[in-house]
């Protein structure tokens, strides 16, 4: 058998962004399933696992890809699929996401020779939690409803990574593979 990696590819969130967010999951009033705000990023597409051979593959198709650095302003708090069944918390893209899109598409088309299936539909948005059980789910609806327009701030997109996610029982640990400058 040969040795797999889980990965999947990510655009980070900077550390002003991610402390506000944190901030903002410890009043959400859930127990667990919050993701660890120095682990909140923008997945731009999961691979799962992957050969080790593969993921070099991966990387000099990263390597091509040819999208120039844009500005996004994170915003909002919502859930998928609805607020009647919370699966998920997000923080959204108030601008630029028209531009996260776009570098999706591109690395949609870079993978596809390599036989990764092309995603459907793409919205960006920031994982804050995942949504298991919830001890008062109208609290939590409220809560969530309040933080519509919560501000997270702007940062400039001009890296795209490929990270590798070892699985544990504290969490993921995520290490860096590759970081792809933009422009």
């Amino acid at each position: 058998m040969l040795p797999m990696v889980r990965t999947f590819i990510a655009v980070e969130l900077p550390d002003e962004i991610r402390a506000k967010i944190s901030g903002i999951q410890q009043t959400l009033g859930l127990k667990s399933g919050l993701v660890s705000a120095n682990n909140v990023h923008l997945t731009m597409k999961f691979l799962g696992e992957v050969q080790d051979a593969k993921v070099e593959k991966i990387k000099k198709a990263l390597d091509g890809i040819k999208v120039a650095p844009f500005q996004a302003h994170v915003k909002g708090v919502g859930v998928f699929p609805n607020l009647g069944y919370i699966r998920i918390i997000w923080a959204g893209i108030a601008e630029g996401a028209e531009q996260f899109v776009g570098l999706s598409s591109a690395v949609e088309s870079a993978l596809v020779p390599l036989g990764f299936a092309k995603e459907k539909k793409f919205t960006p948005h920031a994982t804050i939690a995942r949504v298991k059980s919830v001890a008062d789910k109208n609290a939590l609806i409220a809560r969530i409803k309040e933080l519509a327009d919560a501000e997270f701030g702007t940062f400039t997109v001009d890296e795209v990574k490929l990270k590798k996610s070892t699985l544990t029982p504290k969490g993921a640990i995520y290490e860096d593979l590759r970081v792809k400058r933009l422009g």
